[in-house]
């Protein structure tokens, strides 16, 4: 039971490709890591989740206290032999003046000794006053060690070795050659998810062993355990109320979406949901469903195939139509649209959504979104209750057409169109916006609710024609 935090000195510069090698290379060993990342991310948690064979949480103040932070960190890591949790951006990045948001006050928070990996490229004798700089800004923090990483060769290594070694107490932890062969592939959100690399395991087990060849695990294993983990609690910081009757909530999830958070679906199924996974890139029909969420995704990578497979894009539409109860995130919006264009070239997609979703070459939102339910808002939850949430999205819907009520009013952030968020047509909810079930915001609980409503409102009629058959056959 112990914990190491691993960030950097800025963004790019390598952290997401060492912390992986590092869930690998322990796992490999025996040991069980239990990974975490920071903020809100769905790609690198992929990668992190494979490596290490255990799902990873996301660690973000912005819609967790941090009660309920220590408590994910003590739940999930409580059975593991190291926790490792990987920063987003700089050590001290983050969006307020006094860093109370950022990778420090996380790691603080914790109480989890700091690794640095630091992008080592064109650097000498500064790399010394770059550490001396990061230790002196905020004693509180314990920077354990460092990971150098794009090494240029040994000579390099034995330089910077002996810099930070004649100038600062901090141990060289490890030096990681520069390679080409570890990089993992990007694109416009940042890594191509793992979901969709068929070489992914073999990728992760390269990384791995380079990592293992480069790295001191011993000693990283022993600082982690001077950091001991915060108390677990005895119930999943992310249940949510038990559900009174079985329900079958279909979960989109293939290479076109495949952006969920371990959390929420772990909330479902442990308030009595069956999750049935659907490929919408193969499965011909749509199973018996009481309801369907539909998560983010890269769609636009897969729209071919997703246009191909038209009898389940028309069966989701009727099923709509019919009254199933829909939620839908960013990529599963675009997927519930007439028709998507990227790079020249449009695809049909459901046709539920009366617009066109059409990629741009910059982001069309991105980052922390707080929304504001309106009047309108499906689910058992009232009006003018705020919502902490996240977008990040290439794509805009255009021709959409004006509508008098939207699910969620725009306090900050993009959403549809700026002002609102939530388009809202018969039982389906659809918004660019990224939820997450947290103690402040169980939309699990919120959408099952909702769905178990509909259930019993559907099956109304039926009780009541066969209470006349009843009275018909007594009388």
């Amino acid at each position: 039971m112990s914990q190491i935090f691993i960030s950097a000195a800025h963004k790019s510069s390598g952290k997401t490709t060492v912390t992986l090698g590092l869930c690998a290379a322990l796992r490999a060993r025996g040991i069980d890591v239990s990974p975490f990342k920071k903020g809100p991310d769905y790609i690198d948690p992929m990668w992190l989740g494979r490596a290490a064979g255990y799902a990873c949480h996301n660690l973000d103040f912005h819609t967790m206290g941090s009660d309920e932070i220590r408590d994910t960190v003590g739940y999930y890591a409580g059975k593991a032999g190291i926790s490792i949790i990987e920063g987003n951006k700089g050590l001290y990045d983050g969006l307020d003046l006094d860093g109370s948001n950022s990778n420090a006050a996380l790691a603080k928070l914790l109480g989890a000794p700091v690794v640095l990996v630091l992008d080592a490229r064109g650097m000498t004798r500064g790399i010394a006053p770059l550490i001396l700089g990061y230790q002196a800004f905020d004693p509180e923090i314990r920077i354990a060690g460092v990971i150098l990483n794009q090494l240029g060769g040994n000579r390099h290594e034995a330089k910077l070795r002996a810099v930070i070694e004649h100038y600062t107490d901090v141990p060289v932890l490890g030096a990681v050659a520069k390679n080409p062969g570890l990089q993992i592939l990007e694109r416009h959100l940042g890594l191509v998810p793992s979901n969709e690399q068929d070489n992914a395991a073999q990728q992760v087990r390269t990384i791995g062993e380079a990592i293992a060849e480069q790295v001191d695990l011993d000693a990283l294993l022993e600082i982690a355990r001077t950091a001991p983990l915060p108390a677990a609690p005895e119930v999943s910081p992310f249940a949510i109320d038990p559900l009174p009757q079985a329900l079958r909530i279909g979960v989109a999830r293939d290479e076109a979406f495949g952006f969920y958070y371990p959390g929420d679906l772990e909330a479902m199924q442990q308030a009595g949901a069956e999750l049935v996974e659907i490929d919408m890139l193969r499965t011909p029909s749509l199973p018996d469903l009481d309801g369907l969420v539909i998560g983010g995704g890269f769609p636009e990578s897969c729209m071919e195939a997703l246009q191909a497979n038209d009898s389940l894009r028309h069966a989701i539409r009727d099923a709509i139509e019919s009254g199933l109860p829909v939620y839908a995130e960013c990529g599963g919006l675009m997927y519930l649209a007439r028709s998507l264009t990227w790079k020249g070239k449009t695809c049909a997609m459901a046709g539920v959504i009366p617009a066109d979703a059409v990629m741009h070459d910059r982001p069309q939102g991105r980052g922390y979104v707080r929304l504001e339910t309106t009047p309108a808002f499906p689910w058992p939850l009232a009006a003018g209750q705020e919502i902490a949430a996240h977008e990040f999205h290439y794509s805009a819907l255009e021709q959409i057409p004006s509508l008098e009520q939207y699910a969620f009013k725009v306090l900050r952030g993009t959403g549809l169109d700026g002002k609102h968020d939530g388009y809202l047509y018969k039982n389906l909810l659809a918004c660019y916006s990224h939820q997450r079930s947290t103690r402040s915001n169980p939309w699990t609980q919120h959408f099952l609710a909702f769905v178990a409503q509909c259930k019993a409102t559907a099956r109304a009629p039926d009780n009541a024609a066969n209470q006349l058959i009843t009275e018909d056959k007594t009388t």
